[in-house]
């Protein structure tokens, strides 16, 4: 396999294509999406969740198990295959790979204080350390540091399914039919979707800009919006934040095969 063909997924697109919004930690919410999400979900359907699963909320390890279960619940029904159900790193995803090997950072304490200015503190805790014992490792130096990484590289091997499901998310999928193309938060228009590296994470202002396809994709849905301003739709893109783990709703939104929205759920 490619490393773009690890990287990205592709979905049939020949029914209807199911995107979950960014969830924060919230089991909760999404427990309560899955139960609708079953009853609506018909054979042939497929399943973007469009990353952040972590962060801000306080229900992480709850929340990772919830996807899990649900994973397996779909996938022991007739006709699904494990390719029908996508994940996407989302921000906080690629903030906690950058964190488990926060000892060859450059600046290992300003890294960490800007990653806990952008959530990351929950999970930190939710894996059994705390923000308290980073800062002492990172004043102490690499080695202390690095014990400390291995300990919570440790700690999250320890839960079943939780490390191996941070090892597939992909970076962004999209329909054979090019109707779609799903990101995280954003995406530069400017350049290629080999190119865009960090921009599906923090590319969100270069979102709001676009007003023409991108290349030969009907439509891009994003799953995290800074504003938290639930669906917005237009002739190019579709955001879909209802601002779960801020006091908001956990939506998810069923496409048809041309890329047109049919409904929006929310929990």
């Amino acid at each position: 396999m490619s490393s773009e063909q690890s990287i990205f997924a592709t979905l049939r697109g020949q029914s209807c294509i199911w995107a979950v919004a960014a969830i924060h930690g919230q089991a909760d919410r999404l427990s309560a999406l899955h139960h609708q999400l079953s009853r609506e979900f018909q054979p042939g359907d497929q399943i973007v969740y469009l990353g952040n699963y972590s962060g801000h909320g306080q229900q992480i390890r709850q929340t990772i198990d919830e996807l899990l279960l649900f994973r397996r619940a779909i996938l022991a029904r007739q006709d699904v295959d494990c390719d029908d159900i996508v994940f996407l790193r989302g921000a906080q995803e690629e903030m906690w790979q950058k964190l488990l090997q926060l000892q060859f950072a450059p600046n290992p304490q300003e890294v960490l204080q800007w990653m806990v200015s952008q959530g990351i503190e929950p999970t930190i805790e939710a894996y059994g350390a705390s923000v308290q014992e980073a800062k002492l490792a990172a004043r102490e130096g690499i080695l202390s540091l690095t014990r400390w990484t291995s300990q919570l590289r440790q700690n999250l091997r320890a839960l079943d399914g939780h490390a191996t499901l941070m090892s597939v998310l992909r970076h962004a999928a999209f329909t054979e039919n090019a109707s779609l193309l799903f990101v995280h938060a954003g995406i530069d228009p400017q350049r290629p979707l080999s190119a865009q590296s960090d921009s599906f994470w923090w590319g969100s202002s270069a979102f709001a800009a676009i007003t023409q396809p991108y290349g030969e994709y009907r439509r891009i849905v994003r799953g995290y919006d800074r504003t938290h301003a639930g669906v917005k739709e237009t002739p190019f893109t579709l955001s879909l934040d209802g601002g779960c783990g801020f006091g908001g709703d956990l939506l998810a939104a069923q496409f048809g095969p041309d890329g047109t929205l049919l409904q929006v759920l929310k929990a």
